[in-house]
């Protein structure tokens, strides 16, 4: 089953650094976030399967995410992203958001945090 299906994306505009192995960081702009992943708008193309960590601020958080991921597709200055393991508190955070958002705007299946 495609986890995307099941997986609330929630539109944002936040900035984020994605940090490649070996450590290079690449500057980019998130526009979306899922328990599943992220869209990232990004200058410097990333290789599709390039193991990256996202270090993200999400609007309402207090403290930086740290997000394991894997660049799953990469075109026109943009790549999706498909989280690792999440802890408990970014599967909260992630999660809350969602669901806000979707009471506030009444349980539409996406949501705008800006």
């Amino acid at each position: 089953m495609d986890r995307r299906c099941s997986d609330r994306r929630i539109q944002v505009e936040a900035s984020a650094e994605l940090v490649a192995e070996g450590g290079t960081r690449f500057p980019c702009h998130v526009t979306d976030v899922s328990l599943g992943g992220a869209r990232a708008e990004i200058e410097a193309p990333l290789p599709f399967g390039s193991a990256v960590v996202m270090r993200l601020r999400l609007p309402g958080s207090v403290r930086e995410l740290v997000l394991p991921a894997v660049v799953r597709w990469a075109r026109g200055g943009a790549v999706g992203l498909q989280f690792g393991l999440l802890g408990a508190r970014e599967t909260h955070l992630i999660t809350s958001l969602a669901v806000e958002r979707a009471q506030t705007l009444g349980g539409e299946d996406v949501a705008w945090i800006g």
